[in-house]
């Protein structure tokens, strides 16, 4: 991934296109209309080095290319794709992005595991993907979890980690994104992608549900940690803004594209939030 450097207009490269936008998904209620809109306002504003891609599932791409056509975008929209069709609607799906090449690039095709990953799954989704394209496989949460985690890498795609959801148990413990993140740090060349709940910066209890949500900046520095052999587990269970953005302040350029060649994006349903967060720590 091509890092923006630091500029008047640039972002520092630990934080250069870590947000897709998933505002058409849960807890956001966006339109596709609405989301749209705001996408293509944050990719004309000043942190828009800080936006990855559009995240859209394979079932709306026909509202999704309806609308682009009334936008008339300037270039084509940066997409993932979300498969929610089944493993055997991905080569329709590609057909419809890749026949309207003037209003999207195909970056990245994400979709869910079945609950055991095995070779032959995993090759049929080499074989719909084109190889220029992203894969990214999330192996369901439970028994046997980290040997899909390692499945996946082994066959070239990006294991995702989901961080949150609607209920208290999509939300992994300290330990199980400690573990993974062990996984992806002990595998050279491997990158991962997180989503769900983690449009705030640090870690911190909803005040309605009581739930813990992890933070995204704690899940920098524990990747930074995972790389150099600090203390993980204390990194996502921080809740110390000021301490989590002085260590992340002090990474060097390199240190900081080391961990973003591992942490290498996450899905928020708001980009306003995260935005806000980091520039109350004085990191943008």
């Amino acid at each position: 991934m091509e890092l923006t450097p630091p500029g008047p207009r640039g972002i520092p490269p630990l934080f250069a296109r870590l947000v897709d936008d998933s505002a058409l998904f849960p807890p956001g209620t966006a339109t596709m209309p609405e989301a749209l809109r705001a996408h293509f306002e944050a990719r004309a504003g000043d942190r828009s080095a800080m936006l990855g891609v559009f995240l859209c599932q394979a079932s709306r791409l026909p509202e999704l290319i309806t609308e682009l056509i009334k936008v008339k975008p300037k270039q084509p929209l940066p997409l993932s794709l979300i498969i929610d069709t089944g493993l055997g609607g991905v080569p329709k799906a590609i057909s419809i992005v890749e026949s309207r090449s003037e209003l999207l690039s195909l970056r990245m095709v994400e979709m869910p595991a079945p609950s055991d990953v095995d070779e032959v799954w995993l090759e049929r989704v080499s074989e719909f993907v084109p190889e220029d394209v992203i894969r990214v496989v999330e192996p369901r949460r439970g028994v046997g979890w980290l040997d899909g985690v390692r499945k996946v890498i082994e066959h070239g795609s990006w294991p995702k980690i989901r961080c949150g959801g609607v209920s208290s148990e999509n939300f992994p413990s300290v330990d199980e994104v400690a573990d993974f993140l062990a996984v992806l740090s002990g595998s050279p060349g491997a990158s991962f992608k997180a989503t769900n709940s983690l449009h705030r910066a640090v870690r911190h209890e909803d005040p309605e549900t009581g739930i813990a949500h992890h933070g995204f900046l704690n899940l920098l520095v524990a990747v930074a940690r995972s790389l150099s052999g600090g203390d993980v587990r204390a990194a996502l269970s921080a809740t110390d803004g000021q301490q989590l953005a002085e260590e992340a302040r002090a990474l060097s350029e390199p240190a900081a594209k080391a961990v973003r060649a591992l942490f290498a994006s996450y899905a928020s349903a708001t980009f306003a939030e995260p935005i806000a967060d980091l520039e109350a720590l004085g990191l943008l």
